[in-house]
């Protein structure tokens, strides 16, 4: 299995980004997946999580309210809209595949990662 993550780049603070991660390999059947983030310096962090059968859905504090991940599976990819950016939402965001969600905050949980896309939010 390989996710690919895309649409990062560079958006003033308040702006908005849509990123993708399409998955493609072997069948692709996920318990869910998530997207985390790692700023210069600083450990990964989870951002958010999706189940990848219900849809449903659960996020990091810093991000809530602002951030929706939503899946399609049909086309086997999933997305992070992210609205009203901050500075400090500058960071390389990676998706990844779990097949269970027994710890989802955690980077352990996860058996497949994509390669990590840049958003950088100026003020």
């Amino acid at each position: 299995v390989q996710l690919q993550a895309s649409g990062g780049g560079l958006v003033q603070a308040g702006g908005s980004l849509r990123l993708s991660c399409a998955a493609s390999g072997r069948t692709f059947s996920p318990y869910g997946m998530a997207w985390f983030r790692q700023a210069p310096g600083k450990e990964r962090e989870f951002v958010g999580r999706i189940s990848w059968g219900s849809g449903g859905t659960y996020y990091a504090d810093s991000v809530k309210g602002r951030f929706t991940i939503s899946r399609d599976n049909a086309k086997n990819t999933v997305y992070l809209q992210m609205n009203s950016l901050k500075p400090e939402d500058t960071a390389v965001y990676y998706c990844a595949a779990a097949k269970s969600f027994v710890r989802f905050t955690s980077t352990a949980n996860y058996d497949y990662w994509g390669q990590g896309t840049l958003v950088t939010v100026s003020s």
